[in-house]
C-alpha cells in the first residue's frame, strides 16, 4: 500500500519504473476505447492509462467517479508524440495501470474540485475539506508551511528558543474583548484566551530566556473582516539587551527570507524608514501605500483668511485644511464627484470641496464664489496643480482631515488609476518601517488618553523625565495634555499599505510601568489586580528588552495575492464568527453548564461593547 511517489513527482526520469500511486480520481476520459484517468494528490495530477486488453481492470476503471480514493500500480512510459502537456509537471509521461484498488467511494461533491469554481464562500466554507483539495488552497497551505519553516530555521540559527506561553490565562485590558473560559474548579471565575503572549514573553525575558519566539495562536472577540479572524496566528518574538536596530534588522532578514522562499521575490534591504509624523503628514496614514504617488498637501495658510466662513472658523479654532491633487481629474463628471463626496463622508468627512483647473488657469469650483483670486492662486500653486487637474479639499480637525484624504488617496488610485487591479506583488512591493509613534492618543469616545500600541511600550528617553513629573489625576482626562507630545519606541513594518506587524521596546522597570498605567487612569489597586505579576517580575531584575509580532495569516495572504486571510487559513470562521464545518459555536450540555455554575441559555441578547483604558494591542 506504500506509495512510491507523489503524483506530481512522476517525470521522465521515472520512465520504465513500476510505481505505486494513490490519491483522488480527478477526471476520466474515454478516447477510442482507451480510458485515461487523472489521479490527483496535494502535489498535482498524473495521467493513468487503462487499456481495454486488461478487461477486468478496464471494467473496474469504468466504475470510477469523481473524488473516489484509489491506488494504482503501473509502469511509467513517455506520452505519445502530440499528446504531451507542457502545462503539467507530469505532462511528458503517463502511467500504464496494472492494478487498481478503490479505498473509498465518494458522493458527488458540492462543487467542482478545480483551479476555479463559482461556489459561494459559504458553500466553500461548509465543505472546507473539499475546498482544501483545490489547487489554489493547496498552494496557499503549502506557502504557509514554507513561511513558518524558514522563519523557524532563521530564528533557531540566531539562538532563539521556541517556547510556549499559556492558552488559559487571565483577562487583561489589551484592547479587544477577551474570549472567556469558565473554571469548573473555581466557580464564578474565568480564564481568558490570550489576545497575544505579550505579558508572558516579557516575563520570559525577566527569567533570562533572552531570545524567545513562538508561532502563537491568539484570540480576539471582535468583528470580523477580510484581514481579521476570531483566532489567528502570529510570529511572536522577544529579545533582551537590544535596541530597535537589533530587532528591525533581524525582522528585515526574516521577511526577506520568507518572501524569497515563498514567492521568489528579492526584498531589497535595508527597508525604507519613515517617522509616524511624516507618514501622517504626507499620506494621511500610519501604514502608507507607497505604490500610490499622490501625497497630501497642507493648505491651511492658503485658507487662513478665506471668505469661506466655515473653513476660516475651523482654522481659527486650531483645525487644518488639507488637499489632494488628482492628475487629469478635471475630466470627472458631476456624478463621479458626487460619488467621491459620498465616499469621503463615509470615512468621516463633513463634506468634500474641490477645485478644477481649466484652460488658462480658470478655476471651476462650488466654493469659488467664497474665494479671492489670490486664494485660488495660492491653492493651485501650493498643490502644484496644472491644467486638467482637480484639487480636493477637506477642512476639519487635523486627524480627521488626514484620515479622510488618506483614504480618498487610496480610493482614487484603486478606482481611476489601476481600476481595481493593483500590480502583482512581484512587480511592485513597497516595504517600509514606520517609527516614532505617539505614546498616547486621545479618545474622543472615552474622553481619556489611551495607549497607541500598548501600555508596556517605553517612551523615548527624552520624554521619560517629563512624564515622571506629571500628575495623572490632572492629565488623564485633559485632551490638551502634554501627553499628546510624547513619542514611543515603537515600530511597524508595512507592505503596500498593510501592516505586517509591529512591536516596541518595552518598559523594564516597575516604577515607570506604574506611572504609565496611572496616566491611563488605573489606580494602584487596578494595576496590582490586572498586572501584578508583571510588576512583581519587573522588580526582580528585568533586562532591557523589546520585541515584535507579525501576523502570519496576513503575511501569507499578501504573498499569495489573496484579498482575504480566510483563504490562507485551513478552517476559518465566517464573517458572523461561525465554523460552517463543525457548526461552532453551539449550545453546551445542560449538565456541563450546571457543573460550571452557569445559567441555562435564555433569550438572545447582544452585549454592550467593552472599552479598555489601555488602548490597542501591538
Amino acid at each position: 500500500m506504500k506509495r512510491s511517489l507523489y503524483c506530481a513527482e512522476v517525470t521522465e526520469k521515472n520512465i520504465g519504473q513500476r510505481l505505486t500511486l494513490a490519491g483522488w480520481m480527478h477526471a476520466r476520459r474515454d478516447h477510442g476505447g482507451v480510458l485515461f484517468v487523472d489521479l490527483r494528490d496535494r502535489t498535482g495530477v498524473v495521467q493513468v492509462v487503462f487499456n481495454p486488453e486488461a478487461k477486468d481492470l478496464f471494467t473496474q476503471a469504468e466504475q470510477l467517479r469523481s473524488e473516489f480514493v484509489i491506488q494504482v500500480i503501473g509502469t511509467v512510459r513517455p506520452r505519445p508524440e502530440g499528446t504531451k502537456n507542457p502545462n503539467l509537471a507530469t505532462g511528458a509521461v503517463e502511467v500504464v495501470a496494472e492494478s487498481l484498488e478503490v479505498f473509498n467511494k465518494a458522493k458527488t461533491p458540492a462543487f467542482e474540485i478545480s483551479e476555479h469554481n463559482e461556489a459561494s464562500e459559504d458553500v466553500r466554507l461548509k465543505f472546507r475539506y473539499l475546498d482544501l483539495r483545490r489547487p489554489p488552497l493547496q498552494r496557499n497551505m503549502i506557502l504557509r508551511h514554507k513561511v513558518t519553516h524558514v522563519v523557524r530555521d532563521l530564528l533557531n540559527r540566531e539562538g532563539f528558543l521556541e517556547l510556549e506561553t499559556p492558552m488559559l490565562t487571565r483577562s487583561t485590558p489589551e484592547g479587544a474583548r477577551d474570549f472567556l473560559v469558565p473554571s469548573r474548579m473555581t466557580p464564578g471565575h474565568f480564564y481568558a484566551l490570550p489576545q497575544s503572549p505579550q505579558l508572558f514573553k516579557q516575563v520570559l525575558m525577566v527569567a533570562g530566556y533572552d531570545r524567545y519566539y513562538q508561532i502563537a495562536r491568539c484570540f480576539r472577540d471582535e468583528d470580523l473582516r477580510a484581514d481579521r479572524q476570531l483566532e489567528f496566528t502570529q510570529i511572536d518574538l522577544e529579545m533582551s539587551f537590544i535596541d530597535e536596530e537589533d530587532i528591525m534588522q533581524l525582522v528585515e532578514r526574516m521577511v526577506a527570507l520568507a518572501f524569497k522562499e515563498g514567492t521568489g521575490l528579492d526584498v531589497k534591504l535595508p527597508l525604507q524608514r519613515m517617522s509616524y509624523a511624516e507618514s501622517r503628514r504626507r499620506f494621511g496614514s500610519d501604514r502608507p501605500d507607497l505604490r500610490v504617488e499622490a501625497e497630501l498637501i497642507d493648505l491651511t495658510e492658503a485658507f487662513r483668511a478665506t471668505g469661506f466662513e466655515r473653513i476660516r472658523a475651523n482654522v481659527a479654532a486650531g483645525g487644518a485644511v488639507r488637499g489632494l491633487i488628482h492628475k487629469g481629474g478635471a475630466a470627472f463628471s458631476r456624478k463621479e464627484i458626487d460619488d467621491l463626496t459620498k465616499y469621503a463622508q463615509s470615512v468621516g468627512a463633513q463634506g468634500l470641496a474641490w477645485l478644477k483647473v481649466g484652460e488658462n488657469g480658470a478655476i471651476e469650483s462650488p466654493i469659488a464664489k467664497f474665494l479671492s483670486d489670490a486664494e485660488k492662486t495660492a491653492v493651485v500653486s501650493t498643490a502644484g496643480a496644472k491644467t486638467g487637474d482637480i484639487v480636493f479639499v477637506v477642512s476639519d480637525k487635523l486627524k480627521v482631515a488626514e484620515n479622510v484624504l488618506g483614504a480618498l488617496r487610496l480610493h482614487l488610485w484603486s478606482q481611476f488609476i489601476v481600476k481595481g487591479k493593483p500590480p502583482a506583488l512581484n512587480d511592485q512591493a513597497r516595504f517600509l518601517w514606520v517609527t516614532d509613534f505617539p505614546l498616547f492618543d486621545w479618545s474622543d469616545e472615552d474622553k481619556r488618553w489611551v495607549s497607541v500600541h500598548h501600555p508596556f511600550t517605553t517612551p523615548r528617553p527624552e520624554d521619560l523625565e517629563t512624564l515622571s513629573k506629571l500628575d495623572p489625576a490632572e492629565e488623564v482626562t485633559n485632551p490638551n495634555s502634554i501627553l499628546g507630545t510624547f513619542r514611543a519606541r515603537a515600530y511597524d513594518v508595512v507592505l503596500n499599505g498593510t501592516e505586517l506587524g509591529g512591536g516596541s521596546i518595552r518598559i523594564h522597570d516597575a516604577e515607570t510601568q506604574r506611572w504609565v498605567l496611572a496616566l491611563l487612569g488605573l489606580s494602584r489597586e487596578d494595576m496590582q489586580e490586572k498586572f501584578g505579576f508583571l510588576l512583581d517580575a519587573l522588580e526582580s531584575g528585568a533586562p532591557p528588552h523589546g520585541g515584535l509580532a507579525i501576523g502570519l495569516d496576513r503575511l501569507v495572504a499578501l504573498m499569495a495575492g489573496e484579498d482575504s486571510i480566510r483563504d490562507v487559513i485551513p478552517f476559518p470562521k465566517t464573517a458572523r464568527g461561525t465554523c460552517l464545518v463543525s457548526g461552532a459555536p453551539g449550545l453546551a450540555d445542560p449538565k456541563t453548564l450546571r457543573e460550571l455554575g452557569l445559567p441555562q441559555p435564555g433569550p438572545k441578547t447582544v452585549p454592550a461593547p467593552q472599552k479598555s483604558p489601555t488602548g490597542t494591542n501591538a
